[in-house]
Order: structure tokens, then sequence, then C-alpha cells
């Protein structure tokens, strides 16, 4: 089915594989949530090479803070907290759709996100985004894996 939408042509159910090596988190965040909204089915691999801005140590302390927020009533109740470098990003983009809209609902369940590049989207063409790439040297950002090894991620 096709929609026209601002006098363009968005095809329903397209399929796009995103690269996320070297990419912003946050910036590849905003372009894959203004595609899942269109209806786009999106895939982001190479989850661990996405790059999150800042120094490592800020990173992981603010991290650290993040994870230490539990229920008052039982910790078992949540919230829960992700670890794994797909599930922190997916749900950083789930932060940035309509949160009880259907139309954010079926968008985010359009979302797969992989550590790695699985074998059935080697075929598919991957594309990266020119304004959530890194500008500076490697050394301003800390990558999603180094920030997971180190807050309980084990593969």
């Amino acid at each position: 089915m096709v929609k026209k939408q601002k006098n363009v042509l968005v095809e329903k159910n397209e399929h796009i594989v995103v690269d996320g090596t070297n990419l912003i988190a946050g910036r590849l965040g905003s372009h894959v949530a203004k595609l899942l909204i269109e209806g786009k089915r999106v895939s982001i691999v190479n989850c661990e090479n996405i790059m999150i801005s800042g120094t490592r140590s800020n990173i992981i302390k603010e991290y650290k803070n993040f994870l230490e927020i539990a229920s008052i009533i039982n910790p078992k109740h949540g919230p829960f907290h992700p670890r794994r470098p797909d599930t922190i990003i997916t749900r950083m983009i789930r932060g940035m759709l309509p949160r009880k809209k259907p139309s954010g609902i079926k968008a985010h369940k359009r979302l797969r996100a992989y550590i790695g590049t699985p074998k059935e989207l080697k075929s598919f063409g991957k594309i990266q985004f020119d304004k959530a790439k890194i500008t500076k040297p490697s050394a301003y950002y800390t990558p999603m894996e180094d920030l997971s090894r180190t807050i309980g991620w084990t593969e």
C-alpha cells in the first residue's frame, strides 16, 4: 500500500537496515524514530559499535546511577534496566516514540535491533545517516559495547 505523505511517496512496510557502526546513539535514535512513525520497518545491526558522546568515566557513572533506581515496594516489580547494547538502543528509541498512542505502540513493534549482523540481513543494503556520524576522533566517544560490559553484560 502506498501512502502519500508531505508530497513524498512512502511505501508501507518498507524494510530499512541501518548499520550502527560509528554513529552517535541519540542522533541515530531520532532518525530511526522518524522512520518508524512514517510506517517503515527498521532493523539496526552492529549495536555494539554505536557511540555515546562523552567521556567513558562520566557515561559509566551516569548509567550506574540510573541502575540504582528501583521500586520502593519490591525490586522484582521493576523498573528493569537494559544491559545489552541492542536492548539499550531499543529502549532509547522507545522513549522517542509517542508513549500511549496506538501509532507509537505499532511503530515500536516494527523496530528490531541486533548485536552483529544476522544471516537473514546480510543481503540487504545497509544505510548510515550522515548527520549521525561521529565528527571528532573516537576518543571523545564511548562505544556501547564498553558501557554494556562495564554494567554487567556478558555474552
